[in-house]
């Protein structure tokens, strides 16, 4: 039987787990109370801080029980892939929420418990972004490929993919040869980066046929490759005159229209090459150290 140990719950990183927990909870069952969710958007945001909320729990029985050699994924790796998670999907929910509910003219009840909301989430994403930064490998420390800086990139870069991909299919890309291969740049991209993921946190690195830090420079590189041309591209086959609407039309903020999608996977699709080249840098300098 697993003895209960509290001392994880003593450290800086067991409080900003606990503050995280505690955060994602009020803000859900403030939604949930008040009913002022509905369509995929408010889906997201309920599902986001429920699954942290989850998450989190399941990390801190672990840790309390001290049973992290029963657990079959790396420990080193595990938790603080999962906080990087929660921060970016407490951050898409901190923003998407009061787009989409505080801000279109609810009053009275519903406001003040919308805005609640909103605060309660926030204050999940600065805790669960606490949480990775105390976590985090520091120079000279011997830790899980996760807790690095690229390791971390891994995930901002598949969460990244995840949004595009939502957007994608309202912006319209089957007109185009162009606009598929973007598509096709997204999916290969995420593909791999879940790969890279999924193999530190099972500890399975050791299934690839050549050194992981050379797999993941020559990954970085042809990521950096062909997001370069996604981005180029995308542009290019949304807002030429030739080839694409270049009006905005009646889209508004708030609205689904292919302006709005199109715009979205183009900033995105800059983010996420601007990620990939931090990447590809850090990679680069971690192959060169090892060297």
């Amino acid at each position: 039987m697993a003895r209960t140990k509290l001392h994880p719950l003593k450290l800086p990183v067991g409080y900003a787990r606990v503050a995280a927990a505690i955060f994602a909870c009020v803000a859900f069952s403030l939604v949930v109370h008040v009913g002022l969710w509905y369509g995929r958007e408010g889906t997201w945001c309920i599902f986001a801080w429920v699954f942290c909320f989850v998450a989190t729990l399941l990390v801190l029985g672990v840790e309390l029980t001290g049973a992290q050699a029963r657990v079959p994924v790396s420990w080193r790796n595990g938790p603080i892939t999962l906080a990087a998670l929660a921060a970016l999907m407490c951050l898409s929910a901190s923003v998407i929420y009061p787009l989409y509910f505080v801000s279109r003219g609810v009053s009275g009840e519903y406001y003040r418990y919308g805005v609640a909301a909103c605060v309660f989430s926030c204050l999940a994403t600065a805790a669960y972004c606490a949480e990775v930064s105390l976590s985090r490998a520091r120079p000279g420390e011997v830790t899980g490929y996760m807790a690095t800086t690229p390791g971390l990139l891994k995930v901002v870069e598949s969460f990244a993919a995840c949004v595009i991909f939502v957007f994608v299919d309202e912006a319209g890309y089957s007109h185009y040869g162009a606009l598929q291969w973007c598509l096709a740049v997204y999916c290969v991209c995420f593909i791999l980066s879940v790969a890279v993921i999924v193999l530190c946190v099972g500890e399975c690195t050791s299934w690839l046929p050549v050194p992981l830090d050379r797999f993941l420079g020559a990954y970085a590189l042809v990521a950096v490759l062909l997001y370069v041309s996604a981005t180029v591209v995308w542009p290019i086959f949304c807002f030429d005159r030739r080839y694409g609407n270049s009006s905005r039309g009646r889209c508004d903020v708030h609205s689904r229209c292919r302006w709005n999608a199109q715009v979205a996977v183009a900033v995105l699709t800059g983010s996420n090459f601007l990620v990939y080249l931090a990447d590809f840098v850090y990679s680069s300098r971690l192959i060169f150290i090892k060297s």
